[in-house]
């Protein structure tokens, strides 16, 4: 084990998940598992469901970035706040703010392996110059 948990999910976040094919084969362990709360309730997703899900956001957007403010280290366990932010294909010189998210993620065999996540639509009072400041990366 050569990666700490907190680089691992870092270099995954930071990744061209909708250009580079190899992104979930690389960082995603075959028995990953997400739960994930959501506007929509709760969705829990294994390692199929992660690849038709994201195969969808590269049908669907131009560009994704994500904006990490938070990113802390508790042995294999990883906690990040962040906000994605995307292009749409039908507008790709304009770029929207979607949806924030804190998830806990524990790493195993240097692979995400058990995802815990919540997440909230953008809206319009979202103050995210002054919330999405980086405090610890």
């Amino acid at each position: 084990m050569g990666h700490s948990a907190k680089n691992i999910i870092r270099k995954f976040y930071k990744s061209d998940i909708l250009r580079d094919d190899t992104v979930l084969e690389k960082f995603f362990h075959p028995e990953i598992v997400l739960i994930w709360n959501s506007s929509d309730g709760l969705t829990i997703m294994n390692y199929d469901d992660l690849v038709a899900f994201f195969g969808e956001i590269k049908r669907t957007y131009h560009d994704l970035r994500v904006e990490v403010s938070h990113l802390l280290e508790d042995d294999d366990h990883v906690t990040i706040r962040y906000k994605y932010y995307v292009k749409t294909i039908e507008n790709p010189d304009e770029e929207l703010g979607i949806s924030h998210f804190i998830a806990i993620w524990e790493v195993k065999d240097e692979k995400l392996y058990r995802g815990y996540q919540v997440s909230q639509p953008v809206t319009d009072l979202d103050d995210t110059n002054k919330s999405y400041h980086k405090v610890k990366i």
